[in-house]
């Protein structure tokens, strides 16, 4: 295979054989039916009875088996050349984009992929910025030699099951009814096993796993209708969880797959108790789509796998078309059944709540659980050694691709994008938006804080104005101590005898500080306080909260006539308004 014959190729003459193939094989399946009715079942039926009869009989009977295995060797020919079709037009549109690429950026490919380029100029010469030639062209070459082998690997594949069709009528192989029974069950089977059976050419051009959302986006987009629904159908799971897929894709595939993750768990027997919890959790899930269904603004379920604890995210709004769009995820003690019961109101209500404050404008309000949350009993000492960065970081590089994935698929304009992180899911947050790269995210919205691993807001990649915190004076974990002073947390825990709790607590927090050799009374767990002036971003007025735990889940519950506006303020942030959010003091 060279670049001429694939970037020259028309594919859609296949299609034409295969629509032919299929317009034959239905003929003849009219063919043989007026035979097996009008001949073969009239004799038998026609009462007429001996040797002759029997002889006769089974004559009749042995053409209708040649006929009937004769159709169902036509029938498999459609498909095989559909398939190779579809392979073709993917490997090609690779092809092409690939060349388009190559001129825009100067280079010239040779019919045998081979990448030149002019040298640099002398500018090009002395700027450090200049872009790397020879890396483009290593990447262009890449592409091109991938986008040939998948055409020739299509080529050879679909040449070999035409093959045997070809060798089936020379040698009569393809009037045998048990021949033809044997590979109808074989086709079944595979049919019924998205995962093995004859290699599906379509499937083998996926991109990687490790592929850009827009590359996936743009394969999405380059497959025929008819081929995404075959695919939907037969890996849902591969399909609903890949990052730049369509959102209505995304969540056809993921409901079928919902319901055979719920179908598989509830026929074993050993379930672990995370087992248990995630099969609770999908029925949830299953039964809060059904509660949805007809309602406003629309569910999509964007998410759904069985990984660790489980993942789900449900989005309030297409997010596909969407002039805002908000991706929540949440922290501490966080299953798979919250996503189908608080942590999916509060993704509606924040959409009401952006919708009141502008409705010319459509929302889609996400509530993402991409990875596993610390399982804590309350805030304690133990907590401190659950709660530490590896979940975040593996958190935040997952949410990243998700974001990443909410560009690729959106339509038209880009969306005003909000992330936004509540308890150890602002963490998430916070490490998401510091990797390579960064989000795609306009703001950053922060609540319930215990850190992002920042130490300023301009470390999240957004700039300070764009990064907004809400933490009430009752939320614990918005006060986490820094490691130092949990260290002398413990030694006033020692020397409680001496000072009393609480005052032993205190003494300790400074003993272990002055250790430590910290002095900052705004550091955290996991860094600088968001709420403070060190940190920079902007604090909006969120209500003290009740006493205790409780005031940690209060950011959605203000707004009805009670004090504090922290639905209100993140409503506005997510529509786009923050001039309009209003503000409370730094700690």
């Amino acid at each position: 295979m060279d670049i001429p014959t694939l970037r020259d190729a028309d594919p859609n003459r296949l299609f034409t054989a295969a629509d032919a193939y299929a317009s034959l094989a239905a003929a003849f399946s009219g063919h043989a039916d007026t035979w097996r009715d009008g001949v073969d079942g009239r004799v038998r039926n026609s009462g007429w009875r001996g040797t002759a009869a029997d002889s006769a009989q089974q004559s009749l009977a042995r053409t209708t088996g040649k006929l009937t295995a004769a159709h169902l060797e036509l029938a498999r020919i459609a498909p095989v050349l559909r398939e190779g079709a579809e392979a073709f037009l993917l490997a090609r549109s690779k092809l092409r984009a690939a060349l388009a690429d190559a001129d825009a950026g100067g280079f010239t490919v040779s019919d045998d992929g081979g990448i030149s380029w002019p040298p640099p100029n002398a500018a090009e010469r002395h700027d450090p910025d200049a872009p790397d030639r020879s890396r483009q062209g290593t990447e262009l070459r890449d592409r091109i030699a991938d986008a040939l082998s998948e055409a020739a690997h299509a080529d050879q594949v679909t040449a070999q099951r035409l093959r045997q069709y070809t060798n089936d009528a020379r040698t009569g192989a393809g009037l045998d009814p048990g021949t033809a029974a044997m590979r109808l069950n074989s086709a079944v089977l595979d049919a019924l096993n998205p995962f093995g059976g004859d290699e599906d050419l379509v499937r083998a051009g996926m991109p990687g796993k490790d592929a850009p959302p827009t590359e996936v986006n743009a394969w999405w987009k380059s497959l025929p209708p008819d081929e995404q629904q075959r695919l939907i159908q037969k890996y849902p799971a591969e399909l609903g969880n890949r990052d730049g897929m369509p959102t209505p894709a995304r969540d056809q595939a993921n409901r079928i797959n919902l319901d055979r993750m719920v179908a598989d768990l509830s026929s074993r027997q050993d379930l672990s108790d995370w087992d248990k919890k995630k099969l609770e959790g999908f029925k949830a899930i299953q039964g809060r789509l059904r509660d949805d269904q007809g309602k406003q603004p629309p569910a999509y379920l964007m998410v759904i796998g069985d990984q660790g604890q489980g993942r789900a995210a449900i989005a309030y709004g297409n997010p596909d078309t969407a002039d805002d769009v908000v991706a929540y995820v949440p922290g501490l003690n966080t299953e798979v059944k919250n996503m189908a019961g608080g942590d999916a109101n509060r993704a509606r209500d924040l959409w009401q709540a952006a919708h009141d404050t502008d409705p010319s404008r459509s929302t889609a309000s996400i509530a993402w659980l991409g990875y596993d949350t610390p399982q804590v009993k309350g805030i304690s000492a133990d907590m401190f050694a659950v709660a530490g960065e590896d979940r975040a970081k593996q958190g935040g590089e997952a949410y990243q691709g998700f974001l990443q994935g909410l560009r690729a698929s959106h339509e038209g304009q880009p969306a005003h994008l909000t992330a936004l992180g509540h308890s150890y899911g602002s963490f998430t947050v916070g490490q998401a938006a510091q990797r390579p790269g960064g989000i795609p995210a306009d703001d950053i919205v922060l609540v319930g804080s215990p850190g992002t691993g920042a130490q300023q807001a301009g470390q999240l990649g957004v700039g300070a104005g764009h990064v907004w915190v809400g933490a009430a004076e009752h939320d614990p974990v918005s006060h986490l101590p820094s490691h130092s002073e949990a260290k002398g947390i413990g030694i006033g825990a020692g020397i409680g005898g001496v000072l009393a709790g609480p005052l032993g607590a205190v003494a300790g927090g400074f003993i272990g500080d002055k250790i430590a050799g910290h002095d900052d009374p705004h550091e955290l767990w996991f860094g600088q306080d968001p709420a403070s002036s060190e940190f920079g971003a902007h604090r909006f007025d969120v209500a003290d909260g009740p006493l205790g735990f409780e005031s940690h889940s209060d950011y959605w519950n203000q707004g009805d006539g009670r004090d504090g506006h922290s639905l209100r303020n993140m409503g506005l942030i997510v529509s786009g308004h923050g001039d309009r959010v209003s503000g409370q003091e730094y700690r």
